[in-house]
């Protein structure tokens, strides 16, 4: 009875810490994405949710990646994956096929890994933002649009808290009826002396 007692005592503190630490991420993720006004950014990279299939298999949809941000949009080759403006509204993350110096500066033409032909139009190097240096989590993607939208992040604020609570209910409930267990064995050990 002891060993499962100690063994119940270690999986309450595991869920407690590991539902305390989702809190604390999903807190962290929701306020860099608000406090940002768009995507959260970390030790120079920015996060970026990927929306369509262009680089797959490298960069899954729904990914997110890591972009590393630049100031310095002369110094890139070919095979260099980077994130770039395609329009006001719109980035794009491709690879590199071919650099050309032109009077007005370098540009670059890029194609998505997953398609057949390379985009339409060249990249003026002016327009590039980032450059993909390789990080990716597949589906977090998904997750991150989720809490940038005005619902997601009060719900992500919310769920773990009360997982939290809940999950302390539950414990305190165990171990009140653990005292009461104890406390009919103790009368039942005294009224049988």
């Amino acid at each position: 009875m002891n060993k499962k007692r100690k063994i119940f005592k270690w999986a309450n503190r595991i869920v407690s810490y590991v539902l305390f630490i989702t809190l604390l991420v999903v807190a962290s993720v929701v306020l860099m994405t608000k406090v940002s006004g768009g995507e959260p950014e970390l030790f120079g990279y920015q996060l970026k949710t990927v929306l369509s299939g262009s680089m797959e298999p490298e960069i899954q949809t729904g990914s997110i990646i890591a972009i590393k941000m630049i100031s310095e949009t002369n110094e890139f080759k070919k095979g260099d994956v980077i994130t770039f403006k395609a329009d006001e509204n719109k980035l794009v993350t491709h690879r590199i096929v071919d650099t050309t110096s032109t009077k007005n500066g370098v540009v670059y033409t890029t194609k998505g890994d997953n398609n057949n032909a390379e985009d339409s139009s060249p990249v003026l190097a002016e327009n590039v933002v980032g450059e993909y240096k390789g990080f990716t989590v597949p589906f977090l993607g998904y997750f991150i649009n989720f809490a940038q939208s005005p619902n997601g992040s009060i719900f992500l604020l919310i769920l773990p808290g009360v997982l939290l609570l809940g999950y302390a209910g539950i414990s305190i409930w165990r171990t009140l009826a653990q005292l009461e267990d104890a406390k009919k064995t103790n009368q039942a050990n005294v009224s049988g002396h």
